[in-house]
């Protein structure tokens, strides 16, 4: 029988906050004129698409995205890509832009405090549990499997946490469980970090992804944010300290399972935090069966608006024959006369006559002129490279002209894209001096048609206007 407490606490109103307002350093020049989250990936998505879907895909329809450094490149995606159109007034996904509200009117100086300075938004919708997830990650996740370990374990706060060799302790937050998958401490990017108990080649690290019951939310907030030693961090302050005085529990995300997957799919979570990891996720994509499936229909990846026509392959001719292999092609493509081999294609890029694209990610509108040769690059958005040119065939070379990763991978900046503006139809000087004579001149004949009207009207004892009125004089 179920009882009236576990009845309500079937019904949990749920809202999620998302952490996009990351500069991504690290993804140089990539984020030279936009956040991490708004980094292009897969060909047609952004970084920030993942969290959103995973999100959507989990029936968690309600949510703010907090932004902050160079978000106009985000927020037009968002605006594009991310609107409900909705009747219903849960379904909001709603850019929420650094407003300063801190005493000291800072922008936001950890991850802890950029919800606490939205902490209106929590008071207003009321929730009984706060989802805060980063934008910074390429993952799928169900988030409501996490959500529901959450409810079973009565936590008060719970961490995603993906199992890590432990090499790598000294690069992620590490998070020390007791067997239950209780959390007693966290150590931050520490070599000697404590092990997964019963696993001692495996740690656990942080995701950055937390479910909050919302009272413990609200205090543990209001008391960091009066703390002046604390850096505003919830992985550096706020889980910490909460840790002794608190249920706080690991999710492990190797646990989790998408639907539609086949049963041989794993959980896939990428740290994208350089060109390097970065260059190597999208390349995961190009697999016969990839790590991370985006052709799972019951869990799609973004939204489906679709503005540019199918891709295209021209030409043939021997050396001149459009074609593409073990590659993503995404809508708006036209390979004339080129060839791409193992690379990851935005939309609308154009490889001409003779021209070679291989082990290369190139963003959306980017032109690749005849024979021009390009390797183990990424070439940004609007990127154009003239005919004969080549990239990534002389690493010292490409030094000079572009930025090259320590695994050798040239980065190629493109160039910002126009904006269409409203254009207004306005006559020329001369039109409209000539316009406005005329219309003095029309209004002079009918101020001086009105008086006669009116003295004529006034010699007339007893008139009649236009209705059939009597007008005494």
């Amino acid at each position: 029988m179920i009882t009236s407490k576990e009845s309500l606490r079937m019904n949990r109103r749920v809202l999620a906050m998302v952490l996009a307002g990351g500069k991504g350093r690290r993804l140089y020049p990539l984020t030279k004129d936009r956040s991490k989250p708004a980094v292009p990936f897969g060909g047609k998505y952004r970084i920030v698409d993942f969290v959103l879907s995973n999100l959507v895909n989990s029936g968690v329809y309600s949510t703010y995205v907090l932004t902050q450094f160079k978000s106009q490149s985000l927020l037009q995606h968002l605006r594009d890509t991310w609107q409900f159109g909705s009747l219903l007034p849960y379904q909001f996904i709603v850019p929420v832009p650094a407003q300063m509200r801190s005493p000291d009117e800072n922008w936001y100086q950890g991850t802890a405090d950029a919800i606490f300075q939205n902490m209106d938004l929590i008071n207003q919708t009321e929730p009984d549990l706060v989802l805060v997830f980063s934008a910074d990650h390429v993952y799928r996740m169900d988030i409501r499997d996490m959500v529901e370990f959450h409810n079973t374990k009565d936590a008060d706060v719970t961490v995603a946490a993906v199992p890590m060799s432990k090499s790598l302790a000294s690069e992620f937050g590490v998070i020390e469980v007791t067997p239950e998958g209780k959390i007693i401490g966290f150590h931050e990017k520490k070599a000697d970090a404590p092990t997964i108990p019963g696993k001692p080649d495996l740690i656990y690290a942080s995701m950055g992804n937390y479910i909050f019951t919302t009272d413990i939310l609200q205090n543990e907030l209001m008391a960091d944010a009066a703390n002046d030693q604390s850096s505003h961090d919830f992985g550096k302050d706020i889980l910490p300290s909460l840790v002794q005085r608190a249920n706080v529990y690991a999710y492990n995300f190797m646990e989790n399972r998408i639907p539609g997957d086949p049963p041989n799919v794993g959980p896939y979570w990428r740290d994208v935090g350089n060109i390097d990891s970065f260059y190597e996720a999208n390349m995961d994509l190009r697999a016969v069966t990839p790590d991370l499936n985006l052709y799972n229909r019951q869990w799609p990846l973004g939204s489906t608006r679709e503005l540019d026509p199918p891709a295209k392959f021209v030409w043939d001719q021997d050396g001149r024959r459009g074609h593409a292999i073990d590659s993503i092609i995404s809508s708006g493509c036209i390979l004339s006369g080129g060839r791409v081999k193992n690379s990851v294609l935005g939309r609308a890029v154009r490889i001409h006559s003779g021209a070679a694209v291989e082990d290369s990610i190139i963003f959306d509108y980017c032109d690749i002129g005849p024979n021009a040769k390009v390797r183990r690059a990424i070439l940004d958005k609007n990127a154009q490279v003239p005919a004969g040119a080549t990239i990534g065939y002389d690493l010292e070379q490409d030094r000079k002209n572009y930025y090259v990763s320590e695994n050798g991978i040239v980065v190629v900046e493109g160039i910002r894209s126009s904006v269409e503006v409203t254009v207004l139809n306005l006559a020329n000087p001369i039109e409209r001096r000539k316009r406005k004579s005329d219309l003095t001149r029309d209004f002079s004949q009918d101020t001086i048609h009105t008086t006669q009207n009116a003295q004529n009207n006034q010699d007339t004892p007893d008139a009649q206007d236009t209705r059939g009125i009597t007008v005494s004089p």
